[in-house]
C-alpha cells in the first residue's frame, strides 16, 4: 500500500513541476493546424469517393 501512496505523490509532483504544458497560445495554434488539416483531409476524401462513384457507373453502365 506505501509503493501506491509513494507512486501517486511522486506521479502528482512530476505532472506539476517536470511536465512542460504549451501555451494557450501554442495550445489554440497547433488545435486550428489540426481542425483546418482535418477539413482538407475530409474534402479530399469526398471528393475521391464522388470520382470513384462516377467512376463505377460509367464502368458498371457499359
Amino acid at each position: 500500500m506505501e509503493k501506491l501512496k509513494l507512486y501517486i505523490k511522486e506521479s502528482y509532483y512530476e505532472l506539476l513541476n517536470k511536465v512542460t504544458w504549451p501555451t494557450w497560445e501554442s495550445l489554440f495554434a497547433t488545435t486550428r493546424v489540426v481542425i483546418i488539416a482535418t477539413l482538407i483531409f475530409t474534402i479530399l476524401v469526398f471528393i475521391m469517393s464522388l470520382l470513384s462513384n462516377k467512376l463505377m457507373d460509367i464502368v458498371y453502365s457499359i
